[in-house]
């Protein structure tokens, strides 16, 4: 006959620890089946985060810029230095000649003269010290040694000037580098922000800028702004034929801009040379303090750190270059996204 045992019941430390995971199971269930999905952020949230993102590659533009600048420069002066060695080692080797060829001439007639010593010496300078005191050399000789020892001793000073501007000339390359990279990833990041839109929010947020444009078109044509001088006039008007033209970070026209491309050039065809970055150009005339003392043609400061710069248009307008993705048009003052800090008449 079979036997029937009882089966076997599970301990109670099981039954705790199956209970308590089943329990935890249900729960995040119920949080997954309760919690909403992740919403898409609104258009408006995503214009913020790509006008903070425009902001910081305008703040690296002109640092880009100012790197740039001192590469032409420092490139410009090493290239001056390096034909002036050129020459004065012609000059130099000149001088040589001519005074071997007395050398020469007095060692055919008998003796070596203490001149020609010199080219056989291991320490010219010191031989040139104390070749002056001898009574053999010729006021000539000693004219044209002297001549030699300080043609050896410019282009020692210039060869070693030439040295330091390479060496600041790779820094200044390394920079320009990294800002250009900064700038570009900042770009790539707010396009990436603005692909997530849908056509309609796209389209929505261009009529709002086209809106704004309007407006402040509309402003200066009924604005009874003067010129700050004939100048200031001209390079105004220079700004204005480009109207339309494209934002191109580091980008100084005629057929793309940046803030300070704009004005740079708009004054260049006026006549009048001003810096290159929106910082050096705040140096460039007279600083206008109130808004209300501004006059058509003032360059015009924003932001803490003023890495924006446009030109006064009247009426509270501003003629610019704002950011990437957009043309030199009219702007309100109060719309650019930082404070106005003040104004300059160059």
């Amino acid at each position: 006959m079979a036997s029937h045992r009882r089966p076997k019941q599970p301990s109670r430390t099981r039954v705790t620890v199956l209970t308590t995971a089943a329990a935890a199971a249900v729960a995040l269930s119920s949080q997954a089946a309760n919690a909403a999905p992740s919403e898409k952020p609104s258009k408006d949230e995503v214009k913020a985060k790509v006008d903070k993102l425009y902001q910081e590659a305008e703040q690296a533009t002109e640092k880009y810029n100012g790197a740039k600048e001192k590469q032409e420069k420092l490139q410009k002066e090493i290239s001056t230095i390096q034909d002036n060695v050129a020459r004065g080692q012609e000059e130099l080797n000149e001088l040589r000649d001519g005074l071997g060829s007395m050398a020469s001439a007095q060692y055919r007639s008998g003796g070596i003269d203490p001149s020609l010593q010199l080219f056989l010496s291991a320490d010219p300078d010191d031989y040139l010290d104390k070749a002056s005191t001898l009574d053999q050399l010729s006021g000539q000789q000693v004219e044209a040694l002297k001549k030699i020892q300080t043609k050896q001793r410019d282009l020692s000073q210039q060869r070693s000037e030439a040295t330091e501007k390479l060496k600041d000339l790779a820094s200044t390359r390394t920079e320009l580098g990294k800002k250009k990279k900064e700038v570009q990833g900042k770009l790539s990041s707010a396009q990436k922000l603005l692909n997530s839109l849908t056509a309609q929010e796209k389209a929505a947020l261009q009529a709002e800028e086209q809106r704004s444009t309007r407006s402040s078109e509309r402003q200066v044509l009924s604005g009874t702004g003067t010129p700050a001088s004939g100048r200031a006039a001209a390079a105004f008007a220079a700004a204005q034929s480009k109207i339309g033209t494209p934002y191109v970070y580091g980008a100084t026209g005629p057929s793309s801009f940046d803030c300070s491309g704009l004005t740079s050039w708009a004054y260049a065809q006026a006549g009048v040379g001003i810096p290159r970055t929106s910082e050096a150009q705040t140096g460039a005339g007279t600083r206008i303090s109130s808004m209300s003392d501004l006059q058509v043609g003032d360059l015009v400061f924003f932001f803490n750190d003023l890495h924006h710069v446009g030109l006064y248009a009247g009426n509270g307008q501003v003629l610019h270059a704002p950011r990437t993705g957009t043309v030199v048009r009219y702007e309100s003052m109060g719309t650019i996204g930082g404070p106005f800090m003040f104004g300059v008449r160059v």
